[in-house]
């Protein structure tokens, strides 16, 4: 068990938080990572890039020149690979880039992300999110105080909640709820701001093994 200290969002002491071990000093293995970001980036890909081939060019069929007596290669049809215009052999379709990821990698991943925060010292618990106005300026001085600048902010915000709307205005802010916690996200920013409610949810979600 770990104890890590837990604040208000504006720095006042609120007491400490008892972390799991089995979620929060995980040992890093770097190729379990970047496996993980590999598959969350291959499931962002559309997928849509495509080509034409020969049989989807649409022209004549009419024979180019006669067969012989040109001195030229014999070409029947304008639709081939080796002219303007014509269609692109092996050339990309519509395909998934996705692949399959086993599930006990990926959460394991994630306990690897949240442990490599911890030992960082960019992993804080606070009570709240909790702010007096939804204002971009005022937040982003508190922000500043903290030294808070590339950050993640997790917890399972209200639909009218202020904080979300502030933040989405700051560049390398980003807000996110516990289960949309990912470790692409996680290394992207170099804070990991969490919530006691929202480490106590990812605690129990990861122990029990639950995506």
């Amino acid at each position: 068990m770990i104890q890590a200290p837990v604040t208000t969002f504006e720095g006042k002491a609120r007491g400490t938080i008892d972390l799991e071990s089995s979620v929060f000093e995980v040992p890093l293995r770097r190729l379990c990572l970047s496996e993980v970001v590999r598959w969350q980036l291959a499931c962002r890909q559309a997928g849509t890039h495509a080509t034409r081939g020969r049989g989807e060019v649409h022209g004549t069929t009419k024979k180019m020149y006669k067969q012989k007596g040109t001195g030229r290669a014999r070409h029947g049809s304008r639709d081939v690979s080796q002219f303007r215009g014509g269609g692109v052999v092996f050339g990309p379709t519509p395909r998934s880039h996705a692949f399959k990821l086993n599930k006990k990698v990926r959460f394991l991943a994630l306990k690897m992300l949240l442990s490599l925060k911890l030992k960082e010292e960019n992993l804080w618990i606070v009570e709240d999110f909790s702010i007096p106005s939804g204002k971009t300026g005022a937040l982003r001085a508190l922000l500043e105080k903290r030294g808070w600048k590339s950050s993640l902010f997790v917890d399972a915000f209200d639909s009218d909640a202020l904080f979300p709307r502030a933040v989405h205005n700051l560049p390398g802010m980003d807000v996110l709820p516990p289960e949309g916690l990912n470790v692409y996200d996680g290394l992207r920013h170099k804070k990991l701001i969490l919530t006691r409610r929202a480490a106590e949810g990812l605690t129990k979600r990861l122990q029990r093994g639950a995506l």
